[in-house]
């Protein structure tokens, strides 16, 4: 029993608090949200209530899966590539044969769950992707821009990207775009192989604007630029959602008002607006503020980390949570285009959420695992 206690002692002193308590402060705010729009906009929705207690109980499951993922070694969850990546691309195959396709969104990227729950198996495929992917570029070290070696790194970036294309996820494929690009630079790529890539997307992009996008895709970019196009079409979400945002002024019109706004997928993709909404510019600025601590707290670890396995992990997480959040408030913003991005520890959605404390869970086991004997007696 002493070791035990020591060893949850010696937990506590080595992992990073200020990080844990910044996920989770941000997530229990993210319930309360949850519970606002279910109170507030309980006739829009078939089970009200189901909104927060998903919500809740992901965040439990949330915790107990970053806590328990923290205390075991990255490099053991690296060695073990072979089994969460065979996993992970397992489920998102299966997508293709058995997914499920939400109401209102294009693709079938789910699993049912017994109990109507769901399961986005491309959220374990980033965790898993970011593991191996750095993983490789370690390995790889100095040697990583001779083409031996970066040309099955680069197979593998495409292969992850490509498969999430196919599933017709065009959000999360950009996500995973993001994620390689960071982890490549971080690595130390060339910059040769940078400006090269550079100029075959910008030849590429005329092939892909008239020939790959469909005019749906092609109109939430010209949307951007020309918002009366098409204001009760493409650009409806985005106009309801600054509509809202505006209207909650300075410090908003209170989490249980009653003459809200409504803004589509205001419990998912557009939870900025409605935290604009009822908590006002002030409350957005929080939301962002606590967001980029979260970021600036991952980085830190990276750069404090002994290896570049760690360094890379924690890259890797920055990129999804940095992104994420850039593009989920551009969108109600409208500076980016809708692309279905949820933000970080907010947006509505079990495996969403429990998979972002699952990915922090790895970035603690960086931060713990750096300090030596750290459970030994």
């Amino acid at each position: 029993m002493k070791k035990v206690g020591r060893a949850i002692v010696n937990y506590i002193k080595a992992t990073d608090k200020l990080l844990f308590f910044l996920c989770l402060g941000t997530s229990c705010f993210g319930v309360l949200i949850a519970y606002s729009i279910a109170v507030n906009f309980s006739t829009s929705f078939v089970n009200p209530e189901r909104l927060y207690i998903v919500q809740g109980l992901a965040l439990v499951l949330g915790v107990f899966a970053a806590t328990f993922i923290s205390t075991i070694d990255y490099h053991q969850m690296a060695d073990l590539w072979k089994l969460h990546t065979a996993l992970c691309w397992l489920l998102v195959i299966l997508t293709f044969f058995i997914g499920y396709q939400r109401p209102g969104i294009d693709d079938k990227a789910w699993l049912l769950l017994p109990g109507g729950l769901m399961l986005q198996p491309s959220e374990l495929l980033k965790i898993s992707f970011i593991i191996t992917f750095a993983r490789q570029l370690s390995l790889a070290g100095d040697e990583l821009n001779r083409p031996r070696r970066l040309l099955p790194i680069l197979a593998h970036f495409a292969a992850a990207v490509g498969i999430i294309v196919l599933q017709g996820d065009d959000g999360t494929a950009l996500v995973f775009i993001v994620i390689g690009i960071m982890m490549l630079l971080a690595a130390g790529i060339s910059w040769k192989y940078v400006l090269a890539a550079g100029g075959a997307v910008a030849a590429a992009l005329p092939l892909v604007w008239f020939f790959v996008l469909d005019n749906d895709k092609r109109n939430r970019f010209l949307t951007l630029l020309f918002p009366e196009m098409d204001p009760l079409g493409v650009g409806w979400q985005q106009s309801r959602s600054k509509i809202a945002i505006g209207s909650g002024k300075i410090f908003g019109k209170g989490l249980f008002a009653d003459n809200l706004q409504k803004v589509p997928e205001m419990q998912n993709d557009f939870i900025f607006a409605y935290i604009g909404q009822v908590l006002g510019f002030a409350g957005c600025v929080l939301v962002v503020a606590v967001l980029v601590a979260i970021c600036a707290r991952v980085l830190r670890i990276s750069m404090l980390s002994q290896d570049s396995l760690g360094r890379l992990i924690c890259v890797g997480f920055f990129a999804v949570l940095s992104f994420q959040a850039i593009a989920n408030i551009g969108m109600c913003l409208s500076v980016m285009p809708v692309i279905g991005i949820t933000l970080p520890f907010l947006s509505g959605g079990g495996s969403s959420l429990l998979m972002m404390f699952m990915g922090i869970g790895v970035v603690l086991s960086v931060a713990i695992h750096n300090k030596q004997h750290l459970f030994i007696g």
